[in-house]
């Protein structure tokens, strides 16, 4: 967990198994060594240690299973003004620099819509990256990509400066879009965050609409670690034939 952190990926599995075999083998291991060989307990075995290997395995795999199992997901029910076939809906923002922006402005090209928590997300920040990293392949098809966080301006303008390609970086702010659409998340950032974080957020939302303003695809993901990869909406753009 400390790697994914430490160097964060776009996306991770959903319910991180090789991790879970990782503590799974650990809680048997202490069973075996308190049950069998009977060289532990639940108590502490050494001044240093504290606390036995059972009470730790067991400890620690049931607060894993709570991040994956719960913590990692929203209970999320799928926004209905963003599924597949609708019409984008029509909603107003404002780009790091103040300026006005109309989701109407899209139509006339398709576009990918992403909806991320903030500078504070490490796989947000790592999805960013790797789209960033798909720029010509984005723009030798003409698509616009715009990406929407209820962070502040200065926080928005201070991301957009680390890259230097001309995406939308935009602001919903108080969350008032994400709320209309039935993605934002109330009080969804974690304590303690540094930066001056509104608390509330939105659930990482990745939608693609054609020249049209139609949604031809919509990822409304329950699990903030699973992201759909660039590969993934570019071929459903090819397929309903929005882009060469």
């Amino acid at each position: 967990m400390g790697m994914l952190m430490l160097n964060p990926k776009p996306r991770t599995s959903e319910n991180l198994l090789p991790l879970l075999l990782v503590a799974a083998v650990g809680v048997l291991l202490a069973l075996w060594e308190q049950f069998i060989e009977g060289s532990s307990g639940w108590s502490a075995t050494s001044a240093t240690l504290g606390w036995g290997a059972t009470s730790v395995a067991m400890s620690g795999t049931g607060i894993f299973l709570i991040y994956v199992f719960w913590y990692s997901r929203f209970g999320r029910i799928a926004s209905s003004d963003l599924s597949v076939g609708s019409k984008l809906p029509d909603f107003e923002l404002s780009d790091s620099d103040g300026d006005t922006f109309l989701s109407s402005d899209l139509v006339g090209s398709p576009a990918v819509l992403m909806f991320y928590r903030g500078n504070w997300c490490p796989l947000c920040m790592a999805q960013i990256r790797e789209i960033s990293d798909r720029y010509q392949d984005l723009d030798a098809l003409g698509v616009k990509l715009i990406l929407v966080s209820p962070q502040s301006h200065e926080q928005t303008a201070t991301l957009a400066a680390t890259y230097d390609v001309p995406f939308r970086f935009l602001v919903d702010k108080d969350n008032e879009v994400a709320r209309s659409l039935g993605i934002s998340v109330t009080n969804g950032v974690p304590a303690g965050i540094p930066g001056g974080y509104a608390p509330d957020t939105v659930m990482p939302t990745l939608v693609v609409t054609n020249a049209n303003g139609t949604i031809i695809f919509s990822d409304q993901t329950d699990n903030y670690r699973v992201r759909p990869e660039p590969d993934v909406y570019l071929a459903v753009l090819r397929r309903a034939g929005a882009i060469a």
